[in-house]
This record gives structure tokens, C-alpha cells and sequence, in this order.
């Protein structure tokens, strides 16, 4: 395959925004793979045609093409798994042992207030729309706040979200956080009419992990994502202490919890699943649950690597996270590879891990699939949401492309994203946000994590790396 070089200047951007478009890129990343030749007719937030660009010209005479030279259109990444609430303590995380949730996220989240929680928000949106993703899911904010804090946030931003609202029921180890049942359920209730039809912002329910609510609260808040077409996210397997905890308590397994109190089914969507027995991997095939697979997550604060490719091959319906690590897309495509190769692949023989193609179809319309809009977004094909990236394949990475999909994979990177579209819109040209001050937001960003972190009881397990440096020895 050979892409024509980017040698004519790319239109304005204003004509990328608008009415209806014809754009003609080098090629089309459709669902049966990549085709030169190819255009897209976007009007109203959806795709209404693709096929051959001669074609599309003569259907869609009123139309003027716009020529996009050297680049791929293709679909918006979704990220299964995100905490956008957590931005400001990204880099808390460095080096530390598992499970530090009760050690920094939950003080980290607990110390935001509404103005610091919308901000923390915005900014991983802004770097996930910047990295390549057009939908976040947000597992459901620890944050004081309403959710619809959260929401604005991410409208703001332009990127498409899956909202979780945290149910759970049960106190934690502290004795805080404890709900009435009911109220929970109320409270999930709303929270779904609340976004009913809106056209970025997609309800979802969650619990923190299985032990959060009681039994009744877990069937339940199953019963009502079922109902409403949502799915519900819960940390399932991740840990080791997890696992063991579940085992002490109920005399099973997470996954085995959940299935007997009846809340396995097509609604949940399994974060992480990194632990997970043959009978758990047959329980995920035979119910029809979701797994996000965050392989970043798994190399910075994990005790495992979900076996991705032996869920491929049982049917197991699974996108990609990031767990907020980094809202990067390429990077993440890369890492879901390279983790089942270092894991799986070396010690079988396995080269190829799936190949190129599996992990830009898990991040994309497989990762839709599984966070509930398998229906609306994730593929370059006519009536889907128009979220989608434009690629400059023109520079040395793959100039002399001959496998496409493993080139994006393995040698793709955020700095080659000319433009993000959302629901047909413009969102990012060249790395910058479209339509809102992004520089003004960091530096907001960048006062208030400093506030929030020095009055959050953050506990780290080891220091920074500058304090490591200086205590070595071997420096």
C-alpha cells in the first residue's frame, strides 16, 4: 500500500466543520480494513455515505471534496476504563505496589471540590481527546460531588463519555461510605433518566469492586443497566488481596460471587479481569460480560496481564483501558500487544499476538461494543456517530507502509493526530483543543492539583524518584 505524500497544503480547518462534508483521504480505515480510494460523506454528527470517492462525487454533486492527502481516516479510539477525577495524581502512582486505591485515589478524589473535580476532569479529557480517543468511560468519581460535575466536564471538552454513577452499599474497612440500599437504587434510577438521550453524555452504574455493596445492591443495579440498555462497572479480579478477600468472605472467586448473586451478564463490564481462572474465562463466554483489558495499568500497578488473546479466541467481548495512566491511543494499542507477548506469546511461541489488526479492532469498535455503543460509535461505516481521527501516514514512520494495521500499532503515535472529530465535529487540530482556551485550563489545572495534593492524606509506599536518586547507593 502506498499513501500519496501530504505535498498539498490541507484545507482550512473551518471547511472540516460545518455542513455536510465530502473528505478524501488517502485511505479509509473501514471495518473490513484499510481501502485507498475511498471518501466519507459527514452531515448531522453521523456518517450518511462511504464508499469509492468517484462514487460519493457523483451521489453528492452539491458537494465540494475536501482532499486530505497522506492521511487515514479512521475511528475515534474508545477508552473502556478511565478515572477522570484522578488526573491530578497521575504520576502518584510511579512506582508503587497494588492496590493503592485506599492509599491515594480515594484521599486524592475525596480532598476535590467542585471546581477542582470539573478541572481534573476536563484535563483528562483534553488529553485523551488529545491522545487519539473519542469516547472515555468513566468508572464513576469517589469525588464529593455530583455527577453531573463530571458530565459538564467532558461536555465542555467534546468528547463522548460513558458516566458511571458508584453504587455501592457498604462500608468500607474506615467504616465510611456506607448508603442505604434503597436510596443507592434511587439514586441509580436517576441517574439514568437523567442523561436519557443526551448526545455525548451515556449513563452507566458502577461498583468499586464486588465487597462494595451488598447482594441485592449488585442484582439490582444489573436488573436496572439491563433495562436501560447500560452496562455496569465493577473492579473485578484485579488484585491478588482482591481475589483473596473474596475468597475469605463468600468461599468463591469475584466472578463467581458475582455470578451466583446474579449480576454476570451482558451488562457488566469487567475491569481489568487480570486474574482470572479457565472456569472464570468460561463464566465471562457463557454470560456475555465485558472485560476491559488495561495492559498499562497492568505494567505500572498490577499483579497480572488479562489474557487478552484467550479471550479473543473464546468469544469474550473486551476494549481497551486505560485505567488513567495515560490518555494516549497508539500507545495503549501498542502496550495491549506487547503485554500479551511478553506474557503469553514468548513462553508459546506466539509472534504474532493477535497481529496488528486485533488491537486496533479492541480499541476501537470492539471497546464500543463493550462499553455499551457497539450500536453508535467505533466504525467508519454510514448511520454511525462521525467520531473519528485523521492520521498523517505521509512522515518516515510509514511512508513505506506495507502492513498498515501493524504499522499504527507498533509505530503510530499521538503526534501524527492532525485533527479529532466528536459526533461530526472538529475537536482537535494539530494537538490543540477546537472552540475553548486549553491553555488557560492548564494552568487552572496545574494551581489546583497542587492544593488538592497537599491537603489529600495521600500515603506512598516509596518515594519520588528525585528522592530515590539522592538516597542510592549506586548514584
Amino acid at each position: 500500500m502506498r499513501h500519496e505524500p501530504a505535498a498539498t497544503t490541507l484545507p482550512d480547518p473551518r471547511r472540516l466543520s460545518g455542513g455536510p462534508r465530502l473528505l478524501c483521504p488517502a485511505v479509509v480505515m473501514t471495518p473490513q480494513g484499510p481501502v485507498e480510494g475511498y471518501a466519507a460523506v459527514v452531515d448531522g454528527g453521523t456518517f450518511r455515505a462511504v464508499g469509492p470517492a468517484a462514487l460519493l462525487e457523483r451521489e453528492h454533486p452539491g458537494l465540494t471534496p475536501v482532499l486530505l492527502p497522506g492521511h487515514v481516516l479512521m475511528p475515534g479510539f474508545v477508552d473502556a476504563h478511565h478515572h477522570l477525577t484522578q488526573s491530578f495524581g497521575a504520576a502518584l502512582a510511579f512506582g508503587e505496589p497494588s492496590e493503592i486505591f485506599r492509599r491515594v485515589w480515594v484521599p486524592l478524589e475525596g480532598a476535590l471540590d467542585e471546581e477542582a473535580a470539573y478541572t481534573a476532569a476536563k484535563l483528562a479529557a483534553l488529553e485523551s481527546l488529545r491522545g487519539g480517543f473519542t469516547t472515555v468511560t468513566e468508572a464513576g468519581t469517589r469525588a464529593p460531588v455530583d455527577a453531573g460535575v463530571v458530565a459538564a466536564a467532558a461536555g465542555d471538552a467534546g468528547i463522548r463519555c460513558v458516566l458511571g454513577l458508584v453504587c455501592n452499599d457498604v462500608p468500607d474497612a474506615a467504616g465510611a461510605g456506607g448508603t442505604d440500599g434503597a436510596a443507592v437504587l434511587a439514586a441509580a434510577e436517576r441517574h439514568l433518566a437523567r442523561y436519557e438521550g443526551a448526545e455525548l453524555v451515556h449513563p452507566s452504574l458502577a461498583v468499586s469492586v464486588p465487597e462494595a455493596a451488598t447482594a441485592r445492591t449488585l442484582r439490582d443495579t444489573a436488573r436496572l443497566a439491563t433495562e436501560a440498555g447500560a452496562v455496569v462497572q465493577i473492579h473485578v479480579n484485579e488484585h491478588l488481596a482482591a481475589v483473596e478477600r473474596s475468597l475469605v468472605r463468600h468461599g468463591l472467586r469475584p466472578l463467581e460471587y458475582l455470578r451466583e448473586v446474579g449480576a454476570l451478564g451482558p451488562q457488566l463490564l469487567a475491569a481489568h479481569a487480570t486474574l482470572v481462572t479457565p472456569a472464570e474465562l468460561t463464566l465471562l463466554a457463557d454470560t456475555g460480560a465485558a472485560v476491559s483489558y488495561n495492559p498499562v495499568a497492568s505494567a505500572w500497578k498490577g499483579n497480572a496481564v488479562a489474557p487478552a488473546t484467550t479471550m479473543a479466541e473464546r468469544g469474550i467481548r473486551f476494549g481497551l483501558g486505560t485505567d488513567g495512566t495515560r490518555g494516549d491511543a497508539f500507545r495503549l494499542v501498542e502496550a495491549a500487544e506487547f503485554a500479551q507477548r511478553l506474557a503469553y506469546g514468548l513462553a508459546t511461541g506466539d509472534s504474532s499476538c493477535g497481529a496488528g489488526w486485533s488491537w486496533l479492532e479492541r480499541g476501537g469498535p470492539g471497546g464500543a461494543d463493550a462499553v455499551g455503543l457497539g450500536a453508535l460509535t467505533g466504525r467508519i461505516a454510514p448511520g454511525a456517530a462521525a467520531d473519528f481521527l485523521l492520521v498523517d501516514v505521509s512522515g518516515p514512520e510509514m511512508r513505506t507502509s506495507r502492513d498498515l494495521p501493524w504499522e499504527l500499532v507498533r509505530r503510530g503515535n499521538r503526534d501524527q493526530i492532525t485533527a479529532v472529530f466528536v459526533a461530526g465535529r472538529l475537536r482537535m487540530w494539530r494537538g490543540r483543543a477546537v472552540g475553548w482556551d486549553d491553555r488557560a485550563l492548564l494552568q487552572r489545572a496545574a494551581e489546583l492539583a497542587d492544593e488538592v495534593v497537599a491537603r489529600a492524606a495521600v500515603t506512598r509506599a516509596h518515594p519520588t524518584s528525585t528522592a530515590a536518586r539522592a538516597g542510592s547507593v549506586l548514584r
